[in-house]
């Protein structure tokens, strides 16, 4: 089972023994071959058009990056009308990888072709492809970005990163750099990331009533709930998990420079501790951080984990702007209060 076709495509799917049948790959009319693994010489190749992808077959592999390209790549070949040939050292985890991208990137406006399912169409013609769990999770984020054309701008890859750093750094023993943390409210693009809320909501402290954060900027572990066996769900979450922000420097960092707050930061930063308000007058504790990761209340782990305690804050709905001003609590003056019809009888016309 050197190689093998992915039904209602031009293209294969196989290992690296695969270019070693020469029959079968002129009979199918090769043009294009693409290696999702480390190679020495491409000699080999010099009959074809050929495109390579340095990678292990390992979860902390960033594939992710190279699906644009690959996808691209194996259209151009598509588009000439040849056979594409996508390879890797068993025809497994990787080149299975780069197929499922593809079929999710062609079928990207069918909300109900997922990973999964494009796993399924891929076994169909090669029973053995397996994706490992690392690249698995790839293909979701890159089926939750909405399989676009460039994956290095987009806030959710972007914020991938972000945490593959941080799991990094503190698999080290130490704090994530300050200039590589992604401070969400620095971010232009925030809202195009976030998913709208059904009910907007502002965190204020409860001591001097300053504003801390909205909804956007929370960190919902609901998924991570439903996942998690030993989850609580009839326990209500003690904290509030909130991305990082710019107002936290001061308690992520504390020997940064407050006059410039974007230098870098030389210092040993703590793992963990305590988020203060960040009202200078007020400083009150509102919560705690942890690099490594905190377990709520509900028994689910948060990495990283930044945590306003409920107790220390004010959770309050954002008005729609819809409602007129008295539903809001707001007493106009006289001079610019609405006109309202007279009815008869109701006294309001003698006034």
């Amino acid at each position: 089972m050197a190689m093998n076709r992915i039904p209602g495509h031009n293209i294969y799917v196989g290992g690296i023994l695969s270019l070693k049948n020469k029959a079968a790959l002129e009979r199918e009319n090769f043009t294009h071959v693409l290696s999702v693994l480390r190679l020495g010489s491409d000699e080999i190749f010099s009959s074809y058009q050929h495109h390579k992808i340095d990678v292990d077959d390992v979860d902390y592999e960033n594939l992710l990056e190279h699906f644009p390209d690959a996808i691209k790549f194996i259209q151009s070949g598509l588009d000439g009308g040849g056979g594409v040939l996508v390879h890797c050292a068993m025809g497994k985890s990787r080149s299975a990888t780069i197929c499922i991208a593809y079929l999710l990137h062609q079928k990207r406006n069918e909300a109900s072709f997922t990973p999964q399912a494009a796993l399924e169409l891929v076994r169909e013609g090669r029973p053995l492809c397996e994706p490992n769990d690392g690249f698995m999770q790839q293909l979701e984020l890159y089926h939750e970005m909405g399989c676009p054309d460039d994956v290095s701008e987009h806030p959710i890859y972007q914020r991938w990163l972000y945490r593959r750093e941080v799991e990094e750094s503190v698999a080290c023993g130490r704090a994530p750099e300050m200039e590589s943390v992604r401070f969400e409210d620095d971010q232009p693009s925030i809202q195009q990331a976030q998913p709208t809320p059904e009910r907007e909501v502002e965190l204020k402290c409860r001591k001097c009533r300053r504003g801390i954060a909205s909804s956007k900027y929370i960190i919902s572990h609901e998924e991570e709930k439903r996942e998690n066996a030993k989850a609580r769900s009839n326990v209500e979450c003690a904290h509030i998990f909130l991305h990082p922000m710019k107002w936290m420097r001061s308690s992520l960092y504390p020997s940064a420079s407050d006059s410039n707050p974007n230098a870098q930061f030389t210092g040993d930063a703590p793992l963990s501790g305590r988020l203060a308000c960040p009202n200078p007058t007020c400083g009150a504790n509102i919560g705690k951080f942890a690099w490594q990761g905190m377990q709520c209340s509900c028994n689910s782990w948060v990495v990283p984990a930044i945590g306003l305690a409920k107790a220390r804050v004010d959770i309050k709905p954002l008005a729609s702007g819809n409602l007129p001003p008295a539903a809001l609590g707001i007493r106009l003056p006289p001079g610019m209060r609405p006109t309202e019809p007279t009815q008869p009888g109701s006294g309001r016309g003698n006034l």
